[in-house]
């Protein structure tokens, strides 16, 4: 894993985080969406400069690598 794919990783965690957050209330998210605005342009960018973008599939191996908890398995 390169710099450039780390930082497009990380971007989108970022976008993850702040959609869960801004569509954590469902009464209130809809008045947040716009606030969705750089996070996703953030993460377009770092994608599409990773050369991540349509490869989800590497995408999200780099993702489990820096954040193992989002990869869906739980410790029991």
């Amino acid at each position: 894993m390169n710099q450039v794919e780390i930082a497009a990783a990380q971007a989108y965690v970022r976008l993850l985080e702040a959609t869960r957050a801004a569509l954590g209330d469902p009464e209130e998210g809809p008045l947040y969406l716009p606030l969705l605005t750089s996070p996703m342009r953030e993460a377009d960018r770092a994608l599409r400069g990773a050369g991540l973008a349509g490869n989800e599939g590497r995408l999200f191996a780099l993702v489990r690598e820096l954040q193992p908890s989002l990869s869906g398995s739980r410790d029991r």
